[in-house]
């Protein structure tokens, strides 16, 4: 995430042009592919498991996480919350 606010501190706080960033050759567009992909399909898997185990802030608080910092934050704090244990 900090390399997100320096980017956003140096070139100001634009959508439109930290999407062209991320699309400026094939590489870094297939890595941006790539992470939308798997965020995505992050969210149904928390989404589809939630609803069955009616943990709703659980997935609010990965949902944020994943799109807020990224999948590897987002898939490791819902493992982490998914496997403690009720008493």
């Amino acid at each position: 995430m900090m390399h997100f606010l320096a980017w956003f501190n140096e070139y100001g706080y634009s959508w439109v042009d930290i999407v062209a960033a991320w699309t400026v050759n094939e590489a870094s567009r297939g890595l941006m592919w790539d992470l939308t992909i798997s965020a995505c399909v992050l969210t149904i898997w928390m989404a589809s498991e939630v609803y069955v185990r009616k943990d709703w802030w659980v997935f609010v608080v990965c949902f944020i996480a994943t799109f807020g910092i990224g999948v590897s934050c987002g898939l490791p704090l819902y493992l982490f919350l998914r496997s403690r244990t009720f008493k």
